[in-house]
């Protein structure tokens, strides 16, 4: 059918866009911290945005388990449940084992060099005690291998994961948690095992970097609630 002559962009679906990329970061940094309540009036006024595409953004926050809605009620943001980190880990644990079996089968020599270069700058945040930074490095290390593996799925599918994960580092790092260097020992054995096209080995290392901050933020969790 031929497009209507008085059609204009459709400026609600750019507003809602930038509703919930906005209010997805806070709630992510902490910002908009567990268990706070949310008024979608304070926030249009914030952002300068109407009501109803904040409300279709919250839905979409909604689906993603950020925040919890009760219609006519109050809307909040989702608590961090330390059941949630045995929910989460394993499953981006496995997906990017995949992607790393996967990678380690056509990496390049070059690709390896940029691997190289991000450790190196993993490594030199760790030691700046730069740890917002180097949270950042190392999800930027991740990602790349994701992106070498070419499975869209894998990258689909692990990327809210990813984003609950980022609020756990979040929450730990204000609390003056301190990345371990056993991190940055990981990477480099998985750069080895990409150089030697060893998937297998490649894949148990991957699993091995997330099951084990897995622990650490479980057991912190734990003890917070003590």
């Amino acid at each position: 059918m031929p497009i209507p002559q008085n059609f204009s962009s459709p400026i609600r679906m750019l507003a809602k866009d930038r509703a919930f990329n906005q209010l997805q970061r806070w709630i992510i940094d902490g910002t908009l911290e567990p268990g706070e309540q949310i008024y979608d009036s304070e926030i249009s006024k914030a952002l300068g945005i109407s009501r109803t595409p904040i409300r279709e953004a919250l839905q979409l926050l909604e689906v993603q388990g950020f925040i919890e809605m009760q219609p006519g009620k109050e809307t909040r943001v989702t608590e961090i449940k330390k059941e949630d980190v045995l929910k989460i880990y394993p499953p981006l644990a496995s997906l990017h084992a995949l992607a790393a079996e996967e990678a380690a089968k056509i990496v390049t020599a070059e690709q390896i060099e940029t691997l190289k270069e991000m450790a190196d700058e993993y490594g030199q945040l760790i030691d700046r005690q730069e740890q917002f930074k180097a949270m950042e490095s190392d999800e930027q290390f991740h990602n790349y291998i994701v992106e070498l593996a070419g499975n869209p799925y894998i990258t689909d599918f692990s990327s809210i994961l990813q984003l609950h994960i980022r609020r756990f580092k979040y929450v730990f790092l204000k609390r003056d948690f301190v990345i371990v260097k056993e991190s940055l020992k990981e990477h480099r054995a998985l750069i080895q095992a990409f150089e030697e096209h060893q998937a297998e080995k490649a894949a148990s290392l991957m699993r091995q970097n997330w099951l084990r901050p897995m622990k650490e933020v479980y057991s912190f969790l734990v003890g917070e609630k003590r």
